[in-house]
């Protein structure tokens, strides 16, 4: 990361972004020409390495993107459920093979059969009428359960707006706010499980003039689309969970990154903002109090490196999105080398009912150390898929057998918490609660919550070949151990599929270690728990691929 780059990339603000000139400049013929990379050059005065470095790496920026009209989605969740080669076949109909790309993942995970056509996305039975699709930009016709099992936070109607950000109200006239979100011991639901309260003190002792929040919308897990239901179901929980954040953090702005794969989302997100606006929310000298807080939205351009906080950043700056080594920490120096505060969608949803009904009471639902309630994704393997809320420490098997109605047909695991999630197998539901520290002492990861189940007949050996090469290709490729181990990975599995080629288990496992142990960030380190998991548990499937 160079902190030269961001400071130059900070002199235009938020208003005027690098980032967003990139793609605009690719509006017309699907990538920027060269012409308008060497003007943003000059107007930015970034080297020519930086701009060029920084475009080719998106999927939706670069000149293979040239002429695409229509996208399949390539995530697990649509591969494990075999729709994807037959809704090709279909689209072919339509389409020229040329015009035809990839996106993973497009979060409609619960019906499959999913792909992006001219801004909007579709699955389940919409291929059934792509002619009208293609002529008149049909919309989706897609719907999902939603059910909550216990205290039901982000399942909850928002109600009337105005009164909403009553909230708001009393967060000003109390004038602290931070004590009562230490108290509630909320942690991050993107996968760490950091304190969002350790983040908000820390960056709120920053001295600077400028601070930010930046909400990690660039939900690319495979599986997950919890987030996005937040953001076009419960947008303004969000924007207020955005704003208690800011007021805590002692911020000035709000930026909302969300992954191009969710065009709703982004234009959702947008209304919310500016109906909270038209009512006094946002904005300068917020209702007389001295807080000022503005939002921005950006839209992301493909890339699943951008979840990690710090590549996030860089993203929003212009530059190559390549994991930062820390420290510093993004409280310390963040976007534009100013303190930021950066948690995803769910996190900061959960703050409007800490404020409202006190930490206290946020941290009696859950278990000792997991408080609060989680969101799950159950994938199209289920009997009724869907959005589940349950309070932390609801036995795995109630959400499987009650709330998801079991499984369509045999499964034998469950990939849980995105790709570098755990692989659980089927005999192992019993054994598990949804909570940080059940997953993680029994050799799994709770992440995101979202599920994509593995049925009896695909095979697990096409599977972990499936996460090494989703790795290799969203590797940012700062590190060795994460840009050359999941490409020796999946060349080592795609030998022993189609050639006599046997594997060395020896030299797989080394190469895991090097991964789990030398990557920078948890795409390369946390990619390992699956494999090995898969290792471990299907060691009898997966036997006549190595070495005797």
């Amino acid at each position: 990361m160079s902190k030269n780059l961001s400071h130059l990339s900070g002199r235009q603000g938020l208003d005027n972004n690098l980032f967003e000139a990139y793609a605009k400049a690719a509006e017309a013929e699907g990538y920027p020409s060269m012409e308008d990379l060497e003007k943003l050059r000059d107007k930015f005065l970034v080297g020519k390495s930086s701009v060029y470095g920084a475009v080719s790496f998106y999927d939706f920026l670069r000149p293979e993107n040239r002429g695409k009209k229509v996208y399949v989605c390539n995530g697990s969740a649509c591969l494990t459920a075999g729709t994807q080669q037959k809704l090709k076949e279909q689209l072919l109909g339509q389409y020229a093979e040329d015009e035809i790309g990839e996106m993973c993942c497009l979060g409609r995970c619960h019906e499959n059969n999913a792909f992006h056509a001219d801004q909007v996305n579709y699955s389940g039975n919409d291929i059934g009428n792509i002619v009208e699709i293609k002529k008149n930009k049909l919309p989706s016709g897609e719907t999902y359960h939603v059910e909550a099992l216990g205290a039901g936070i982000l399942t909850a109607p928002t109600g009337d707006v105005a009164q909403y950000y009553k909230t708001m109200a009393r967060v000003l006239e109390r004038g602290e706010i931070l004590s009562e979100i230490k108290t509630s011991s909320l942690r991050g639901r993107g996968g760490a499980g950091f304190p969002i309260a350790f983040k908000l003190e820390a960056c709120a002792s920053q001295t600077a003039d400028t601070k930010f929040i930046v909400c990690n919308a660039d939900e690319g897990d495979p599986g997950a689309y919890s987030d996005r239901y937040i953001m076009e179901q419960r947008p303004h929980a969000l924007i207020l969970g955005m704003l208690i954040a800011g007021y805590a953090a002692k911020a000035r702005y709000g930026v909302v990154y969300i992954r191009a794969e969710y065009p709703d989302s982004v234009t959702i997100i947008q209304n919310a903002i500016n109906e909270a606006r038209s009512l006094g929310w946002i904005g300068e000298n917020i209702m007389g109090s001295g807080f000022s807080f503005d939002f921005k939205v950006i839209k992301a351009q493909g890339a699943y490196i951008c979840g990690e906080e710090t590549a996030l950043l860089s993203s929003i700056e212009g530059q190559r999105p390549e994991v930062r080594v820390r420290p510093p920490y993004p409280v310390q120096q963040g976007l534009f080398n100013q303190p930021t505060v950066v948690n995803n969608v769910e996190t900061l949803a959960c703050l409007p009912w800490i404020v409202e009904n006190g930490g206290s009471a946020y941290a009696a639902i859950g278990t000792e150390r997991s408080k609060g309630t989680k969101l799950v994704s159950l994938d199209g393997h289920f009997n009724r898929p869907g959005i589940y809320e349950v309070d932390m420490g609801t036995p795995l098997a109630t959400v499987v057998n009650e709330l998801g109605q079991g499984f369509k047909h045999n499964v034998k695991a469950m990939h849980i918490g995105g790709p570098l999630g755990g692989l659980v197998p089927a005999h192992k539901i019993n054994e598990l609660t949804i909570d940080f520290e059940s997953f993680s002492s029994n050799g799994f990861l709770l992440g995101h919550a979202s599920v994509v189940c593995i049925p009896d007949h695909f095979p697990m050996i096409e599977y972990i070949e499936h996460l090494f090469r989703f790795t290799a290709h969203e590797s940012c490729g700062k590190c060795f151990p994460c840009r050359l181990g999941s490409t020796r990975g999946y060349e080592m599995i795609e030998q022993s599929r189609h050639s006599a080629y046997k594997m060395d288990r020896a030299l797989l496992d080394d190469l895991l270690e090097t991964m789990e142990v030398g990557s920078l960030c948890a795409l390369g380190g946390g990619l390992p728990l699956p494999i090995k998991n898969a290792l471990q548990y299907f060691s009898e499937e997966l036997k006549p691929y190595f070495k005797a």
